[in-house]
């Protein structure tokens, strides 16, 4: 419907290309030009391999991508 919520897609492979330590957030993933606008919110999806530790921030995770971040040493932080 009229009032469903679009989101930015973004899987966790495509994260793996930031520096260790990096505060992933909508704004820098838009800087960056993966993804093109934010939308209603960004949701974080589990295809793809993560190799370094990050913190995520993001509206909304796919269970196996906070599983996958919090594997690498990294976090997850929900907006």
């Amino acid at each position: 419907g009229i009032f469903r919520k679009e989101y930015a897609i973004v899987n966790v492979g495509q994260l793996d290309s930031f520096e260790p330590q990096t505060v992933v957030t909508p704004d820098l993933l838009v800087k960056a030009r993966i993804i093109r606008d934010v939308r209603d919110g960004l949701r974080v999806l589990g295809n793809g391999e993560l190799t370094k530790p990050l913190t995520v921030h993001a509206h909304h995770f796919s269970s196996s991508a906070a599983a996958k971040i919090t594997a690498a040493g990294g976090s997850t932080e929900v907006l």
